[in-house]
């Protein structure tokens, strides 16, 4: 009953099922190992970012690039507030408002983009508050410069004069008549009256999209495992049956499988 496992038909049928099988859950394996290695990375950037909060206040310079060993680490840097920019479309406690982002020029030449606080509502220039005069020295958590579309940053443009949509040297750039580090800080206490702006979540940092995305291939890809071997058993019960079926003689004649006689007898028709 079980010969026709031997046709050409079904050893091509039991080798897809003996490749796609392992296949299938070394590719599972494999996300599912992704998705605990971004978890594994949250983890750590979290212990980084409690770490760096502990960690005493370095001079800007020595925290430069910005990378996973810096970032969210106290930075001090000195100079003169120049140019006010507002970046709407940033929420805080559930509530809809606006970054005071206000560059500060350092003695490199360069200016630091620096958060000041956060306000309520719509972005309004007249409701932000003006920066300190004179020199001034601000201490905050480094940050990486934002990329448009990540992490809930606007990546819409056509604002209006003095807004930014994000924080980047890329953007701010084009905003103001000096170069910018390609960082910012996010000072530890509000500036004159506004809300402090609490330290982003590192990017990259793990537990994202992509982490619960592999999560998902990893589903699929075992789900795939079930479905190779029900499609198996299904063949494999349907052609039982037309065999059964055929020796009682209760198979369609396009259907029955053809006695052994019957075989040789029109592979060798008589008197050839």
């Amino acid at each position: 009953m079980y010969r026709f496992l031997l046709t050409p038909r079904w050893w091509g049928i039991n080798v897809f099922v003996v490749l796609a099988i392992p296949f299938c859950i070394f590719m599972g394996s494999w996300q599912l190992g992704r998705f605990e290695d971004r978890v594994d990375d949250h983890h750590t950037a979290d212990r980084q970012a409690d770490s760096a909060r502990r960690q005493a206040a370095a001079p800007l310079a020595d925290l430069l690039p910005v990378d996973k060993a810096t970032v969210n680490r106290q930075a001090t840097a000195t100079g003169r507030y120049a140019e006010q920019l507002l970046v709407p479309d940033r929420e805080l406690d559930g509530r809809e408002g606006y970054y005071v982002l206000t560059m500060l020029r350092t003695g490199s030449g360069e200016a630091l983009p620096v958060v000041r606080g956060w306000l309520p509502g719509a972005a309004d220039p007249a409701k932000a508050p003006a920066p300190p005069s004179g020199e001034v020295t601000v201490t905050g958590a480094l940050q990486a410069s934002e990329t448009p579309g990540d992490n809930g940053v606007s990546a819409r443009g056509g604002l209006p004069a003095g807004q930014t949509a994000a924080i980047s040297a890329a953007s701010l750039i084009n905003l103001v008549p000096y170069d910018v580090y390609d960082a910012y800080v996010t000072l530890n206490r509000g500036d004159s009256g506004m809300k402090a702006v609490p330290i982003s979540e590192t990017q990259d940092s793990g537990l994202d999209l992509k982490a619960f995305q592999n999560l998902g291939y990893t589903a699929e890809w075992f789900a795939f495992v079930g479905f190779v071997l029900f499609m198996w058993f299904r063949l494999l019960r349907r052609e039982v049956e037309l065999a059964r079926d055929a020796e009682l003689g209760l198979a369609p004649a396009d259907e029955q499988p053809l006695a052994d006689e019957e075989k040789e007898a029109r592979t060798h028709p008589s008197g050839v």
